[in-house]
């Protein structure tokens, strides 16, 4: 089948999170299994610099907006593992130096921008080849299966075309005020509660969840947690009348760029057979950050994420002066909110022998820590998928994770036997810690640990599974839609 992908975001030219992994890995799996499969990506700025020059495929592709027409090409990508690379460029919706916004806000015209980008993927398949089905991502692409089943209901190349509609995070939704229906040229019909009206807003990501033929999101448990009013993101109601056509799929791992055995970036390769290698990791990890004085009793905790209350920085925030009263050392990597930023600074200065705090995101320093550490913390306050745990498990890091959404999926606590990390359902302070105090009491038996450790490297999350299940979810959207 020929599968057109849609998103804002696609590894390795543009990425803020865990989208860009999945539309960078999961095609070329799909492709490797025999399917045709397209890619639809914007042309920022940020791309532009990485690949200036690229040849033109289509010279001119009309959006009609109220009252005025603007105008993008679809430059050619290439070819790249098995998959057909396009890019959308419209300078003045895409040349900025950012994606989605400044320090100071979203774009306000972040409507027009991404409601163009979803026209012209429409437009340019319908002249560079229409698929069996288009697969979009979050609020971004989530009017394209409006646009779909509205302005192209009576297209007779297009209306038999389905869409799939994946859901990374419910809390992202593109809300914009209702005066842009008619700029849209969007029949309002379509601005009820049981269309993409929301709250008094246009939602871009409840367009996509109305009208997508079936919808996805990135692992069993958050398809479940989606439905409640806690993690729904206001849009439970929605979502749970379309229970029946939504997917939890787990997002898998680029085993190619995330293998101790293979992994360029550290001191040394390892095996769940052979962990010697990790010994040197977690010594190369101590060294790049001024800990060379911690001894082998003493537990390396490492953190990789964005600095912010999703990710559970809060609680960690209120439970450092107990947990650096154990016997370990935390080293913490990632960026964000300032506020956090600001805090576990301080926090590091209170603990100057046994917190690293490095304020920035950078690849290197990430699987350092994956491979040096002996426990990955993840006190997510929810989590849809989640990668690092899946990663820290390869590197037979053990994850200590609140157990919600993919975290609670792929980390196994429960019979002994299968244990493969540790994991707290709470909120609070002292749920953390005492997962981590029940992983500390078995990393003092050395033998029980490395048991754990390789039994967790032994896990497979490749993208083969995950595409599978995606392939039975494109055909059944198919036979639907031919159906009707």
């Amino acid at each position: 089948m020929h599968i057109v992908f849609a998103a804002s975001e696609c590894r390795p030219w543009a990425q803020t999170g865990g989208l860009a992994d999945v539309v960078g890995s999961l095609p070329p799996v799909l492709a490797a299994m025999g399917h045709r499969v397209t890619t639809f990506v914007p042309y920022y700025r940020s791309v532009a610099r990485e690949l200036p020059g690229l040849p033109v495929t289509l010279p001119s592709v009309t959006v009609p907006f109220s009252g005025y027409q603007r105008f993008a090409r679809v430059l050619d990508g290439g070819l790249r593992e098995g998959v057909q690379v396009y890019f959308v460029d419209c300078p003045e919706m895409f040349d900025r130096e950012d994606f989605y916004g400044t320090p100071g806000g979203d774009y306000p015209d972040n409507w027009e921008r991404f409601a163009l980008f979803s026209r012209v993927v429409i437009e340019a398949s319908k002249s560079l080849g229409v698929p069996d089905v288009f697969h979009v991502h979050d609020w971004e692409t989530g009017l394209l299966p409006a646009i779909l089943r509205s302005l192209h209901y009576f297209d007779p190349v297009l209306r038999r075309v389905p869409s799939v509609f994946t859901i990374h995070n419910a809390e992202y939704q593109g809300r914009f005020p209702a005066d842009i229906v008619p700029r849209l040229l969007l029949p309002w019909e379509m601005y009820t509660p049981d269309g993409i009206e929301a709250y008094g807003t246009v939602n871009f990501l409840k367009a996509g969840i109305v009208y997508a033929d079936a919808l996805t999101t990135v692992s069993k448990t958050y398809a479940q947690e989606l439905q409640t009013a806690e993690y729904g993101a206001s849009l439970h109601g929605t979502l749970r009348a379309r229970r029946d056509d939504l997917t939890g799929i787990l997002n898998g791992v680029d085993y190619g760029e995330w293998d101790p055995q293979s992994d360029t970036r550290i001191a040394a390769h390892y095996s769940a057979d052979d962990l010697h290698g990790k010994r040197e990791c977690r010594r190369d990890l101590l060294h790049a950050f001024g800990l060379d004085h911690v001894g082998e009793a003493t537990a390396v905790l490492g953190i990789v994420a964005r600095f912010a209350t999703q990710k559970g920085f809060n609680l960690l925030a209120d439970a450092l002066p107990d947990l650096m009263r154990e016997n370990v050392v935390l080293i913490v990597c990632g960026s964000g909110e300032e506020y956090y930023e600001r805090l576990m600074h301080e926090a590091a200065a209170r603990y100057p022998d046994r917190l690293r705090v490095e304020t920035r995101f950078d690849n290197v320093t990430a699987h350092k820590i994956e491979a040096g550490s002996d426990i990955f913390l993840m006190p997510s306050l929810y989590e849809p998928g989640g990668l690092n745990q899946l990663y820290s498990l390869r590197y037979g890091t053990v994850p200590v994770v609140r157990a919600t959404g993919g975290l609670d999926d792929t980390v196994a606590e429960e019979p002994e036997a299968q244990r493969t990390g540790y994991k707290f359902t709470g909120k609070s302070p002292a749920d953390l810690l005492e997962a981590v105090r029940r992983a500390l009491a078995e990393f003092r038996q050395k033998d029980r640990w490395q048991v754990m450790q390789q039994r967790g490297m032994r896990q497979d999350f490749s993208w083969q599974t995950a595409a599978e299940q995606y392939v039975d979810v494109y055909r059944r959207c198919i036979e639907r839609r031919a159906r009707m």
